[in-house]
């Protein structure tokens, strides 16, 4: 098998984390793959080409997409990863702040999404994977913004899927659950804090610090969207991780009431 025999492969946020182990993870599979950096990146010794791209820039997605089309003449794969945190009480963000997450998680993925899938439908076929996360499906005590940014990610994700399907195009779900990145040390931080979210706030950065420390290995997740990369008939959502497999039974088969309670034990949350 050749390292082009799988395709060609465009991976956003892959300097780090993530993204970075599953730019490798598709190349070593037999992808010939552009990763993407906000800033300029070091050059990989791995084979994967690093580009820059801003994804709450329209002109500088359309910049990125002509230079892989030029450069491989196809786009196979698209997995949308980049993303950024957001970690505090909902009522202490602006509104300005909260429209920036949206603009790089949810907004981004809509322009690298657009930007691409001319391309693909000229190929009549493609795979787009977005990463998406556990918290698209539960709820998030400290990190609504976050977790309203990401299920909004998984609505348009099922529903793109829908449309595009006659076109040889499917669209996938990863749903990690924690994982041991930076993500913790990049978190933004609410721009109005509130002295009345203080205490929680802190028990709960506590109770994530220690979850992340437990948590999967970025290539776990990268093996992960290799698999809805390639599976011939692929699943609508793929639970990354053991843990996020867990929670994603639990939210499908246990009672509401008896989920509610479980997630606020597990957080420390007063009943």
């Amino acid at each position: 098998m050749t390292k082009t025999s799988l395709g060609v492969a465009l991976v956003t946020g892959a300097s780090t984390g993530i993204g970075h182990a599953t730019a490798t993870t598709l190349q070593n599979a037999g992808f010939r793959v552009f990763g993407t950096s906000r800033r300029a990146a070091a050059e990989r010794s791995d084979g994967v080409t690093m580009l820059s791209c801003d994804v709450t820039d329209g002109a500088s997605v359309a910049k990125l997409v002509d230079e892989v089309l030029a450069k491989a003449g196809r786009i196979d794969l698209l997995v949308n990863n980049a993303g950024i945190g957001l970690f505090g009480g909902a009522e202490e963000s602006s509104i300005a702040q909260a429209q920036a997450l949206f603009d790089v998680n949810v907004f981004g993925v809509l322009r690298v999404t657009n930007a691409v899938l001319p391309a693909m439908r000229r190929q009549g076929k493609g795979r787009i994977v977005n990463l998406s996360s556990a918290q698209g499906f539960i709820p998030a005590p400290y990190f609504a913004l976050y977790a309203s940014t990401k299920h909004a990610v998984e609505g348009y994700s099922e529903s793109l899927d829908h449309e595009l399907r006659p076109f040889g195009i499917r669209v996938v779900l990863v749903e990690p659950a924690y994982t041991r990145t930076s993500f913790e040390e990049n978190l933004v931080r609410p721009d109005q804090l509130l002295d009345i979210y203080g205490s929680a706030r802190a028990g709960m950065a506590v109770a994530v610090r220690k979850a992340m420390e437990k948590g999967d290995s970025p290539e776990v997740v990268a093996k992960t969207v290799l698999a809805a990369a390639t599976d011939r008939v692929p699943k609508r959502r793929y639970a990354a991780g053991k843990l996020a497999r867990q929670v994603s039974l639990l939210r499908r088969f246990v009672p509401a009431s008896a989920f509610d309670k479980s997630l606020r034990k597990q957080l420390g949350l007063p009943a």
